[in-house]
């Protein structure tokens, strides 16, 4: 069976990574997304609120499994006998970043591809970190993320 694995931080999903998963869905037999523990970054849903949230935008799509990870991809890829990453590109800039992962990934761990898909135009624009910002004034989120998750997130930001 191909497995991909679509990792993140997912702080929190978008319909940005929503589309990434779906496509991903269509080209690969199963598709893991594994919510990881960045230490680089200050999330604000804990990885229980991500991983649960994950689980509510992608319940329509039955080859999509929701888990959760810390330390290094390569490790978890090894452990679990995976060998395909899936990596949504929104710009050039996110290529190099990617890029240089791919190559470490491969690196540590060389049974390891990355398979990069890019965006769709009307997300390219999107990132966590805008919907964050968006929810902190209040704004629309309906555009942003999955329209099971909008209650949640505006909560957490006291609307």
């Amino acid at each position: 069976m191909q497995v991909a694995v679509y990792p993140g931080s997912f702080d929190p999903c978008t319909n940005g990574h929503l589309d990434i998963i779906t496509r991903a869905s269509h080209m690969f037999e199963k598709v893991v997304v594994a919510v990881l523990i960045n230490e680089k970054k200050h999330p604000v849903f804990t990885l229980e609120e991500r991983v649960e949230m994950l689980k509510i935008a992608t319940k329509h799509i039955e080859n999509v499994e929701v888990v959760s990870f810390s330390g290094l991809l390569a490790d978890f890829m090894r452990k679990n006998g995976y060998s395909v990453i899936v990596k949504g590109l929104r710009a050039v800039s996110d290529f190099e970043y990617e890029f240089q992962m791919a190559l470490t990934n491969s690196a540590l761990y060389d049974k390891i591809e990355t398979v990069f898909i890019p965006s769709s135009a009307e997300f390219m624009f999107l990132s966590s970190s805008i919907v964050k910002e968006v929810a902190k004034y209040n704004g629309d989120l309906d555009a942003l993320v999955p329209e099971e998750l909008v209650a949640g997130i505006k909560r957490r930001f006291g609307y």
